[in-house]
C-alpha cells in the first residue's frame, strides 16, 4: 500500500477517472444525500428548461451562461468528493488482487492432511497450515508454531515480523506471507469480513458514515437553504409592490448564490480525504466518528510494555531471599517459565540455561500447567507434588497469605523495590507457598518518546501510563519516559474503571492496546487503537488499527483528526463569510431599479443587475474548485490552544470569505461587461 500523503492530488491517473465519476454522481440517488447540491441541481434543471421554453424576457445567450455555471457548480461538487474517492479506490483494487490470489491449505480432522480450497470457503474455527512462501489465507491466530511474516501487503513495510502461538503477538492478516518456517492458523472470522474485506469496504468510502458533526452541519446548512428559499420566494411580492418585477431564472440564480454552496460542496470530501489520510497513515479508521473523537481528545490511556517500552522485557537476574541458593531460584524459575510461550517466559528459560547450565528442556510427564490470566496475574506448573509459581509480587503474596508474614516476605519486598526502583519489573518465585526470590526483567523506554509526550502536552493532552507492574516500577518509568500519570497493577477492570471516571467527568479518552485484557477498555474508550500485531480480540474492540503496530504513532492520529475539524472549521467559516460578501455585492447592484435608494450600498460599482449575478454565480462555481486542494490536502495542523486556534481561522479564512467576493466578483464583473456577455 502506498504510504505517502504527499502524492500529487492532480494527476491524470486520478482526475480522468473523478471527471467521470462526477458525471455519475450527478444521479439523483447519489445528489439527495447533499440536500445543497440537490437544490442547485434542480435549479439548475428548472433553468435549463426555461432556456428551452424562453418567454421570460432575458436574452437567450445570458439564460445560457446561467445554465452552464449552474451545471459546472454542481459538477465542481460531485467533482471533488469523487477526486477524494479516486485513491482509495486505487488502493481498494490492488487489495482486491491480493484477495484473489488467497488459497488455503485446510487441515483435516486427524491435523495431519490438508485440502487445497479458495479462501472464500473458509469458515470461523478452520485451522490451516501456512508454510514458507504461503500467503495467509484468512484472518486468524497462530496457535502452533513461529514464523517471520512479511505484511507488506498491509502497511507497506516489507521488514518481516513476527509472528507466533500465545502472548499478544498470534494475529494474522489475510493477504500477508510466510517468509520463514510455518504455522498453523485458527480462522476468526467468515467469508467477507476479514480485515482485507473491511479495508477495501473503507477505503473506497463505500462505507463512510457521516458523522455527528457533519449531520449537524448538514441540517445547518439545509435550514439556511430553506430560509433563503422562502426569502427569494418573498421577492416577485415585494417587486410587484414597488411596481416591477424580477424574472424566475434570475430568482432562481439568486437562490443559488444566496445559499451555502461552498462548503456543501467540499463537506463530504473533506471528510473522505481524512480518512484517505490517515489510511496512507496506515491507521484505518472503522469510523470517521473515530477520526473527529481523535481530534478532541482529552486524556490518552497507554500500555508500557511495548508502547512506552521496548517490549519483549528480558530476564537479567535471578535475585534469592533468606537462605535460597540461586541455583534452587533459578531451577523453579526454569521449570515455572518452560509452558510460557511469551517473550518474557523465554527470557527466563535462556537466562537460567545459560547462567546456570540447567538442561530441562520439557516439564516431566504428568505436569498440570498453571496458565497465566489477568485476574490472577499468576502463572507456573504443578509437577511432582510440587506446586511452583511465578508472577507478579503482589499477587503471589495474594496466593500465599501465610509467606506474606514470613521475614522472606520482608526481603523480597525490599527486593523488588530495588528492581522497581532500578526500572525493571520483578517475578516473585515460590515453591508450595514457601517465597524463592525474585526475577528481574528489564524496561528500555522507547527513544525519543519523552518528546512525544511533550507534544501531546502542547495538544492539551493528558497521558496516562498503565501497567501491571508495581507501583514502584511505575513511577521509575513514569518519571524516564515523561507521562503525566501512570496506573499501576492495573487489571482490566481498573482500565475500564479509570476510563470510566474519565468519560463521566466529560473527558474524550484513547486508549492503545494490543492484547486480548486491553479489549474491553478499547471497545469503553473513545478512541481504541489496536496494534495489527495484537491479537484479533484487541483489534475487533478497537475504532482503529494501527498497521505499523507503533503505539506512539497515537500522536499523529491525534494531529489528523484535529486536522480534519480545522479543515472542516476553517472551509465552513470561509463559506459563511464568502457568502455574507456575496450578499453586500450583489443584492444592491440587483436591485437598484426597484430601489433606488440600495444605489448607497453599491460600494463594488458592478455596472448592471444582469452582469451583478452573473458575476456572483461565475464566482460561486469557480471558488469551488479553487478550495478543493485546501479540502483534499487539510489545514496544516500547529499544536497550539484553543484560543490561538480560533483567532487565526478567524484572521486567516473569515477575513479571507469577506475579502474574497468583493475582489472575485468585481474582477469578473469587469470581464463579464467587457467582453459584453451581460
Amino acid at each position: 500500500m502506498a504510504r505517502s500523503s504527499k502524492t500529487s492530488l492532480f494527476t491524470a491517473d486520478l482526475i480522468v477517472p473523478a471527471i467521470g465519476d462526477a458525471f455519475r454522481k450527478l444521479d439523483p440517488r447519489e445528489l439527495i444525500r447533499n440536500p445543497v447540491m440537490f437544490t442547485t441541481a434542480v435549479v439548475a434543471l428548472l433553468l435549463t428548461v426555461l432556456l428551452i421554453v424562453g418567454h421570460d424576457g432575458l436574452a437567450a445567450s445570458f439564460k445560457l451562461q446561467l445554465v452552464v455555471w449552474l451545471w459546472l457548480t454542481v459538477l465542481f461538487g460531485t467533482f471533488a468528493e469523487a477526486l477524494a474517492e479516486g485513491r482509495g479506490k486505487a488502493q481498494a483494487a490492488s487489495l482486491r488482487a491480493t484477495k484473489a490470489e488467497l488459497t488455503a491449505k485446510r487441515l483435516k480432522s486427524d491435523g495431519a492432511r490438508f485440502d487445497n480450497v479458495p479462501a472464500s470457503q473458509l469458515k470461523k474455527g478452520d485451522v490451516v497450515l501456512v508454510q514458507t512462501g504461503d500467503l495467509i489465507p484468512s484472518d486468524g491466530e497462530v496457535i502452533s508454531g513461529v514464523a517471520s511474516v512479511n505484511e507488506a501487503a498491509i502497511t507497506g513495510e516489507s521488514a518481516p515480523v513476527i509472528r507466533e502461538a500465545g502472548g499478544d503477538r498470534s494475529a494474522v492478516t489475510a493477504g500477508t506471507r510466510v517468509i520463514s518456517d510455518e504455522i498453523r492458523v485458527r480462522v476468526t472470522v467468515n467469508p467477507g469480513q476479514g480485515f482485507l474485506d473491511r479495508m477495501i469496504a473503507l477505503v473506497e468510502g463505500a462505507e463512510r458514515q457521516k458523522t455527528p458533526n457533519e449531520i449537524a452541519l448538514t441540517l445547518l446548512l439545509v435550514g439556511l437553504t430553506i430560509i433563503f428559499l422562502i426569502a427569494v420566494a418573498t421577492i416577485p411580492g415585494f417587486a410587484s409592490y414597488a411596481g416591477g418585477s424580477v424574472p424566475v431564472s434570475i430568482l432562481a440564480a439568486l437562490l443559488i448564490t444566496l445559499i451555502p454552496t461552498t462548503i456543501a460542496a467540499l463537506l463530504s470530501a473533506i471528510g473522505i480525504a481524512g480518512m484517505d489520510r490517515l489510511v496512507r497513515f496506515n491507521v484505518l479508521a472503522k469510523s470517521g466518528r473515530a477520526v473527529e473523537a481523535a481530534g478532541d481528545v482529552d486524556v490518552l490511556l497507554l500500555d508500557k510494555t511495548g508502547t512506552i517500552t521496548i517490549g519483549d522485557r528480558q530476564a537479567t537476574e535471578f535475585r534469592p531471599v533468606g537462605d535460597v541458593n540461586i541455583g534452587e531460584l533459578a531451577e523453579a524459575a526454569l521449570m515455572a517459565s518452560l509452558a510460557d510461550e511469551t517473550p518474557e517466559g523465554r527470557s527466563i528459560v535462556v537466562l537460567a540455561r545459560e547462567k546456570f547450565g540447567l538442561t530441562t528442556a520439557v516439564l516431566p510427564e504428568g505436569a498440570e500447567v498453571i496458565p497465566f490470566t489477568a485476574q490472577t496475574r499468576i502463572s507456573g506448573v504443578n509437577t511432582g507434588g510440587r506446586v511452583i509459581q511465578k508472577g507478579a509480587v503482589q499477587a503471589i503474596l495474594r496466593a500465599n497469605p501465610e509467606a506474606g508474614t514470613t521475614a522472606a516476605a520482608t526481603e523480597l519486598r525490599r527486593v523488588t523495590d530495588e528492581i522497581g526502583r532500578a526500572g525493571g519489573t520483578p517475578l516473585a518465585v515460590a515453591v508450595d507457598g514457601r517465597l524463592l526470590g525474585a526475577i528481574f526483567l528489564k524496561d528500555i523506554v522507547k527513544a525519543g518518546i519523552r518528546e512525544r509526550f511533550g507534544e501531546l502536552r502542547q495538544m492539551g493532552i493528558r497521558t496516562v501510563m498503565i501497567t501491571g507492574d508495581n507501583p514502584l516500577t511505575a513511577a521509575s518509568i513514569a518519571a524516564e519516559s515523561g507521562v503525566d500519570d501512570f496506573l499501576a497493577e492495573a487489571t482490566p477492570e481498573d482500565k475500564l474503571a479509570l476510563i470510566r471516571k474519565e468519560q463521566q467527568g466529560g473527558k474524550l479518552v484513547a486508549m492503545c492496546g494490543d492484547g486480548t485484557n486491553d479489549a474491553p477498555a478499547l471497545a469503553q474508550a473513545d478512541v481504541g487503537v489496536a496494534m495489527n500485531t495484537g491479537t484479533q480480540a484487541a483489534r475487533e474492540a478497537g475504532n482503529m488499527v494501527d498497521l505499523d503496530s507503533d503505539p506512539t504513532k497515537l500522536i499523529e492520529v491525534v494531529g489528523l483528526g484535529k486536522q480534519l475539524l480545522m479543515t472542516r472549521g476553517a472551509l465552513t467559516t470561509f463559506s459563511v463569510a464568502n457568502d455574507v460578501a456575496k450578499y453586500f455585492a450583489i443584492i444592491p447592484a440587483m436591485f437598484i431599479v426597484l430601489y433606488p435608494g440600495l444605489g448607497v450600498l453599491n460600494v463594488m460599482g458592478l455596472a448592471t443587475p444582469q452582469s451583478a449575478i452573473l458575476s456572483a454565480i461565475i464566482f460561486n462555481a469557480l471558488i469551488i474548485p479553487c478550495l478543493v486542494p485546501l479540502a483534499l490536502r487539510g489545514v496544516k495542523y500547529k499544536p497550539m490552544g484553543a484560543g490561538p486556534l480560533l483567532a487565526r481561522n478567524l484572521a486567516i479564512y473569515g477575513l479571507g470569505g469577506l475579502i474574497a467576493p468583493f475582489i472575485g466578483i468585481k474582477l469578473i464583473d469587469l470581464a463579464v461587461n467587457g467582453l459584453g456577455l451581460a
